[in-house]
């Protein structure tokens, strides 16, 4: 949703359940985007229950059978429907065989592939290998490269395989490593915290949609973070994500403040 909101062209594959849920959710995707790829399955579509605290953190209970019944390769219509320049998103849904194949049939055929492992099972260690660019946050870092210090978690991503890293920072905004060693941080806005759900997909789609339009990694993670601090300040998921206007004004500014 907020990469479309970017103005990229975005094809969603996803499955959804065979109940009233599912075709909701289809409803709203394709409002914003190209949802014709969602699969569904003969399942109860995926459902969240967010608890949000005074603070606006929040704890999530997902049910995910749909997503642990799907493979976007099966049927042979995600690997025909990359293009090389193409930017592939993957987050932590699936089964990590399925993502890891995904990633690999997307960067074999020349597309641009980030990986954001949310949500992160215990003890998961996704591959690598085929990461232009992770972005995980704070715990996931830490998770995944044994140390707490954004940093050296950023360059430890690299050292097992992505292209480049990003951690997020939650209300420190987030830190942006490359294969060269350099590291980037753009802090955040300040705001009042309503609900943090939904913002870690914000920063995502808006990562992925800035890069599609040509930005500059830097600019675009710069754009992400005031794109999630808009979403932290009002309540929910899909209404909380910036609109096409708000995501137009943001880009347009950043970008000046960068040139």
């Amino acid at each position: 949703m907020a990469a479309a909101r970017t103005g990229a062209d975005v094809r969603f594959h996803a499955a959804i359940g065979d109940d009233a849920a599912g075709l909701w959710i289809r409803e709203q995707l394709s409002r914003d985007l190209d949802a014709s790829h969602l699969t569904m399955l003969a399942l109860p579509s995926d459902r969240s229950t967010i608890i949000v605290d005074v603070r606006g953190e929040n704890l999530i209970v997902t049910g995910a059978s749909c997503a642990a019944a799907f493979d976007p390769l099966a049927d042979g219509g995600f690997a025909t429907s990359i293009e090389r320049g193409d930017i592939v998103v993957m987050q932590g849904n699936l089964l990590p065989d399925v993502t890891t194949a995904c990633l690999q049939a997307a960067r074999s055929a020349g597309a641009m592939t980030i990986l954001n492992p949310s949500p992160l099972a215990v003890g998961s260690t996704p591959c690598m290998d085929a990461v232009s660019l992770a972005v995980v946050n704070a715990g996931e870092a830490e998770q995944l490269t044994g140390t707490g210090d954004a940093a050296a978690a950023a360059r430890e991503l690299i050292r097992q395989g992505a292209d480049s890293a990003i951690v997020t920072l939650g209300a420190a905004g987030c830190l942006v490593a490359d294969r060269e060693g350099r590291i980037d941080r753009f802090a955040a806005p300040k705001v009042d915290v309503v609900d943090t759900s939904g913002a870690g997909d914000v920063f995502c789609g808006c990562l992925a949609g800035c890069l599609a339009a040509g930005i500059s990694l830097a600019a675009a993670a710069r754009i992400a973070v005031r794109a999630a601090a808009i979403s932290v300040g009002r309540p929910g998921t899909l209404g909380s994500c910036p609109d096409r206007q708000e995501m137009k004004i943001l880009m347009e500014t950043t970008e000046a403040e960068t040139a």
